[in-house]
């Protein structure tokens, strides 16, 4: 008997491994409160002197923490000081057409990648229509030819010239709009009026945010992205259509509309815990202008920032709408919507914690003017005063100017 409960606490030592420790900068040295540790079955926080003690079965353990790098420690560590670098992402968007892996494009966001602060990228892993950056294992994907299309055919050696310069790396998964996964699956595709599987203006089919087989689809994809090494999963067209008349499976309400994208944000959150990637979503900008009103496509800031490390908010000076702002031309006074806009919610989730798409453009909506490097450094400008998590910069062609990331001299 002593014999047996002998080799039982062995195996048990050697499956259970428990660790403490205290979470710092590596900059400034200062304790980090509130960082999450996390394993593939639970998580902690570490308490307000930075310690923590976690026990885990698991080879690797993760430590999260907003503004910071996460960090990924082996079961062998002995460490007992685990020391986070800080990030103020800077991100360039990377065109599922431009991340081949040897596109002109891509070289070209390399070179201002290191000779100014952007510092970050974001790719498209499944795109509006569907289609995979790569050949995944998701088999349903592949099953529906998913990959066909896929841009780049060595995904490993993608992201190791990644890691070698350092850049931080954001899956950019188009959610629930997918021409392919729901023409494969019209029993729950969005539906018109007339019982068809309806499609927007740019002839996409959508799947239906209320069933939790459209959830478990996107959240294959974004393990498949994190399986390869990305930092951070940032789920688009994480809503509802803005169109009315649509049929789904539930009675489409504000509430059953906030409860479905709260469902799909935890459930991504469980399966994505043990990759100890960071989750962000995407919004409308105007969303940060309705707190109590979800804009009938299931979104608050509030529900989000609930579920989710970082907010996105789309907030391009076109999209507003003439006099918003006080202005008549809001696209000509990039630095104030950016502003006021994050300036706004600051009382419902800090600016650490947002992460503006910000317009690299033309007007479409006002002037027509060019977006130049002014109207992109106001913006910046609008970010860096109020210590947002950065931002991420849209150009549909990923195409960028150098000198506009460069500082006057």
């Amino acid at each position: 008997m002593i014999q047996f409960f002998t080799i039982f606490t062995l195996l048990q030592t050697l499956l259970f491994a428990s660790f403490t420790g205290t979470i710092i900068d590596n900059n400034t040295s200062k304790i980090i409160a509130g960082a999450i540790i996390s394993d593939s079955k639970s998580s902690i926080k570490s308490d307000k002197n930075g310690f923590f003690e976690f026990e885990t079965d698991d080879d690797v353990f993760h430590i999260k923490a907003y503004g910071y790098k996460a960090l990924h420690i082996k079961k062998d560590s002995n460490i007992t000081k685990y020391h986070m670098k800080p990030i103020v992402v800077k991100a360039l968007y990377l065109s599922f057409w431009g991340a081949s892996g040897n596109s002109a494009t891509m070289r070209k966001i390399f070179k201002i990648i290191e000779k100014t602060e952007a510092n970050a990228i974001v790719v498209d892993i499944k795109n509006e229509y569907g289609s995979t950056l790569f050949l995944t294992s998701f088999k349903q994907a592949n099953t529906y030819g998913a990959h066909k299309n896929r841009t780049n055919r060595n995904i490993s050696r993608f992201m190791k010239m990644m890691q070698d310069r350092d850049i931080y790396t954001i899956a950019r998964i188009v959610t629930f709009k997918d021409e392919i996964q729901a023409s494969n699956n019209p029993d729950y595709a969005i539906k018109n009026e007339k019982d068809e599987i309806w499609r927007n203006h740019d002839n996409m089919a959508w799947v239906d945010p209320f069933d939790t087989r459209s959830h478990n689809y996107a959240i294959a994809m974004a393990e498949e992205a994190a399986k390869v090494g990305f930092d951070e999963i940032n789920f688009d067209y994480i809503r509802f259509p803005a169109k009315s008349d649509l049929k789904y499976s539930k009675e489409n309400t504000q509430e059953n509309r906030i409860q479905a994208i709260n469902t799909f944000l935890d459930s991504a959150k469980q399966k994505l815990q043990k990759y100890g990637v960071y989750i962000s979503v995407d919004t409308y900008g105007n969303i940060l202008w309705t707190e109590k009103c979800d804009n009938n496509i299931g979104q608050t800031v509030k529900s989000l920032a609930e579920h989710a490390d970082y907010l996105a908010p789309m907030l391009y000076p076109s999209g507003f709408a003439s006099g918003s702002f006080g202005k008549d031309n809001p696209s000509s006074h990039p630095y104030i919507v950016i502003y006021r806009s994050i300036k706004h919610i600051e009382n419902i989730i800090e600016p650490a914690r947002v992460r503006p798409w910000l317009q690299y453009f033309k007007d479409y909506a006002h002037t027509k003017m060019h977006y130049k490097k002014h109207e992109v450094t106001e913006q910046v400008r609008a970010t860096e005063e109020l210590q947002t998590n950065g931002w991420m910069m849209w150009s549909p062609s990923s195409k960028y100017h150098l000198n506009y990331f460069q500082a006057n001299e």
